[in-house]
């Protein structure tokens, strides 16, 4: 993995994030041994000065920093009253969860009333919050930078009464967004080039769905698959023919092609899954024939007449057709070789390759996906194999960061558990006060 250097220097606004301010305040998330040595601080009155430092367990593409810091903008402080904050932040609660039970019946008027309620309580609860962002200083690197194995990637300094009950979510935040856009950029760099799709959102809980397109997306990905992928880059997301609407008409690819092409907007690239019958070759021959004919309204002949028409980006058009052949299966088309034949294979890619170019579907890409991780593209690309597109899923979540925060000083001098000591920040920049309006 190559070293990346982030010449963006722009951080993403912490409103972005929707971090749930009330929650982690009162420390829903974060693991009890974190809120209670916090409240022995404040019970004792003690507030030493610490340098907390964070950093990576393994080479990584950094990313969740500025989730990081969103939370730290947000929560760093304490609640001047907190028997009364605990009362107000369960009412808020109670509220929550009859609002959630409401909205499933329907009932408007009672919704209306109950968010009036919370937001009422949630203003008096704002009210006992003492923010103390302005108190500690941050260091850290952009999201997107390489940081090494041991080395800091960010940096707080001041009262840990403030906010060392957030370790746990900070680590959290860093740590997920951190193994993705590392095994994301891994991809990236195999694929020479070509682009990559980030296709993982079904091989984990919809809750990560932002933090993992963001961070796919920040190590280069060219697309992801869902809305929540694409939340916090705003920009929009992809997708191909699933084989759902295959089945859904009767197994027939063409007909689901052609329906997709009609009722998808104009900018979406129209691309079909060929392999639902085993045969990406024959597939996507039928698929060409019948889509061609549809459109131009007279007969296609295979070899003969010039499909260049429906060829391409757009509406009536096919852009690709992606090939997903499951692990345990052989294409049609492929010589059975051995273990090498089955799946999305070398042999298949190229021999598709051949054959649509005989018959003028040069232009038509190629995506493949079922089982792409670093080391397949790798072989892939050292064998030359004509792929356009790869979209890459479950692999990628398999490698796991960790991401570790130590106290290294207090009070200006050395202390720290043996094997950990102040580390060469200089990498790092300084976090402003108002960090978004760099």
């Amino acid at each position: 993995m190559s070293e990346q250097k982030n010449t963006n220097f722009k951080r993403l606004h912490p409103k972005v994030f929707k971090v749930p301010i009330d929650r982690i305040r009162m420390g829903y998330y974060s693991d009890k041994y974190f809120t209670r040595y916090v409240e022995v601080l404040k019970k004792d009155n003690r507030h030493p000065r610490v340098y907390y430092q964070f950093f990576p367990r393994d080479n990584a593409i950094v990313c969740g920093v500025d989730e990081a810091l969103a939370i730290l903008r947000y929560c760093t402080g304490y609640y001047k009253d907190e028997g009364k904050a605990k009362e107000l932040y369960n009412e808020i609660l109670s509220l929550d969860k009859a609002m959630q039970s409401l909205s499933v019946e329907g009932n408007v008027e009672e919704i209306v009333e109950l968010t009036r309620k919370k937001w009422d309580i949630r203003l008096k609860l704002n009210d006992l919050w003492v923010d103390k962002w302005e108190e500690i200083e941050v260091r850290a690197v952009y999201d997107g930078e390489f940081v090494p194995e041991g080395e800091p990637l960010m940096t707080i300094e001041g009262d840990p009464v403030y906010f060392g009950y957030l370790e746990t979510v900070l680590l959290g935040v860093i740590a997920r967004a951190t193994s993705t856009a590392t095994a994301v950029k891994k991809v990236v760099e195999a694929a020479n080039g070509k682009p990559i799709l980030f296709f993982s959102a079904r091989f984990d809980h919809y809750w990560v769905q932002a933090t993992d397109g963001y961070a796919a997306l920040k190590a280069g990905a060219f697309g992801v698959s869902t809305d929540a992928n694409a939340d916090y880059w705003g920009v929009e997301s992809m997708g191909t023919i699933p084989h759902a609407l295959i089945a859904a008409y009767d197994g027939s690819t063409e007909d689901a092609a052609i329906a997709f092409d009609k009722y998808m907007p104009e900018n979406v690239n129209r691309i079909v899954l060929v392999d639902w019958d085993n045969d990406v070759i024959g597939t996507t021959f039928r698929v060409v024939k019948k889509h061609y004919e549809h459109v131009m309204g007279k007969p296609f002949i295979l070899g003969e007449t010039d499909p260049s028409p429906i060829i391409g980006p757009g509406k009536n058009k096919i852009w690709g057709v992606r090939f997903d052949t499951s692990g345990n299966l052989r294409d049609k088309s492929v010589t059975p070789i051995g273990p090498q034949s089955f799946g999305v294979c070398p042999e298949l890619v190229w021999k598709a390759r051949n054959e649509f170019d005989k018959v003028g579907l040069k232009d038509l890409k190629i995506v493949v996906s079922g089982g792409f991780d670093e080391e397949k593209i790798k072989l892939f690309e050292s064998l030359g194999v004509p792929v356009d597109v790869y979209g890459v899923g479950s692999k990628l979540l398999k490698k796991k960061i960790d991401i570790t925060a130590d106290i290294v000083e207090v009070n200006g001098r050395p202390c720290a558990k043996v094997g950990r000591y102040k580390k060469d920040a200089s990498h790092l920049k300084i976090v402003p006060k108002r960090y978004w309006e760099e």
